[in-house]
């Protein structure tokens, strides 16, 4: 019943938010988004998703298991496949159905701001001073909808468009609810030495403005906008976590050269042309990994992974060039004990 009332509200929104949105040409990156990003990409996908409502929690560029469910809760009430990850698809629909004011995100997350995004309260009150991150009072927390989760449009409207919406606060507190139960551990760990040396807050203001919308819940994670250090050109932030998750998922406990093997082998399928020539496209292709079979790939991969990973894309190739590897022990498809072998490490055989 509840699902269904949110479902409802979300045509509500649209018809209001649509309206006021600038269509721009272009939005992310074109790197695949999954559980396990950091980066600009995942601030622009917390940001639009919390537009329509739909992600309640803090905009700190880190997507985590708050940012995972509100991706799937998004992608089900549209008729997507319910998967969590970000591609063109959703790409394209969140770019039709909402909103993303760029600089206003990153200046607050550069000034250290405690702020939301939401599409229908102005952004200006929903802004806290500089260094309120730290423990300041956001002005804007009187701006989050209070019946409204989500979007319709972009080419696909819930099923249920055009019934009496729900009542006000219903689909925002499942959504509120949710964000807190399947969120934790989001912000574990995230932010650790941010706001250092930025000074005390600014005095609040006085009094919030009235939105007539309920107060969104205390944002208490600080914003940690990981970047990858000594990353060669060609390589994006999204290419190095989801190698290190790739890495983690398949070769942990391996030595430390059989890991950057692993990476090298997804390195050569890039440069490949029978292999897609991207880090996701790889490790995505159907039945290409085992990892992504049985859910390993969305472990939190170590930072031996990401050193791995790292020094692979660096020059390393401990495999030899080779495009294929596998553990003799536990393979079941016959056919790969039919390519060459070039080398073994460990419990795993490189081949071509």
């Amino acid at each position: 019943m509840l699902k269904s009332a949110k479902i409802l509200s979300i045509s509500a929104l649209t018809a209001t938010l649509l309206l006021s949105i600038p269509q721009t040409s272009e939005a992310f990156s074109d790197q695949v988004i999954q559980k396990g990003a950091t980066g600009d990409d995942v601030v622009e996908l917390q940001a639009r998703l919390q537009y329509i409502g739909y992600y309640t929690d803090t905009i700190d560029g880190v997507f985590g298991w708050g940012t995972y469910w509100s991706v799937q809760e998004y992608q089900e009430a549209f008729g997507m496949e319910v998967d969590g990850l970000v591609g063109d698809d959703l790409k394209a629909r969140l770019n039709k159905t909402t909103n993303y004011d760029e600089q206003f995100v990153h200046e607050a997350l550069e000034n250290g701001r405690k702020f939301t995004h939401y599409g229908t309260t102005p952004l200006e009150i929903q802004k806290g001073p500089k260094g309120s991150k730290g423990g300041g009072t956001t002005s804007g927390q009187s701006g989050q909808p209070s019946n409204q989760e989500g979007a319709s449009g972009g080419g696909g409207t819930p099923s249920n468009e055009g019934q009496p919406p729900a009542q006000s606060g219903q689909g925002q507190n499942q959504g509120q609810n949710q964000g807190q139960g399947q969120g934790q551990g989001q912000g574990q760990g995230q932010g650790q030495g941010q706001g250092q040396g930025q000074g005390q807050p600014e005095a609040a203001p006085e009094q919030q403005p009235d939105t007539g919308g309920e107060v969104p819940e205390e944002q208490n994670n600080e914003a940690n906008i990981q970047k990858a250090t000594n990353v060669p050109d060609g390589f994006s932030e999204n290419d190095i976590q989801i190698m290190s998750n790739a890495v983690y998922g398949e070769a942990r406990g391996e030595p430390y050269v059989g890991q950057v093997a692993v990476a090298a082998v997804i390195i050569n399928r890039m440069n490949d042309s029978e292999f897609p020539n991207t880090a996701s496209g790889v490790i995505f292709e159907p039945r290409a990994f085992t990892a992504v079979a049985d859910g390993q790939i969305y472990l939190t991969p170590d930072e031996t992974a990401r050193k791995a990973v790292l020094d692979a894309i660096n020059g390393q190739d401990p495999s030899n060039g080779a495009t294929y590897y596998y553990n003799p022990v536990t393979a079941t498809s016959g056919w790969i004990f039919g390519r060459p072998t070039i080398t073994q490490i460990g419990k795993h055989v490189f081949a071509n």
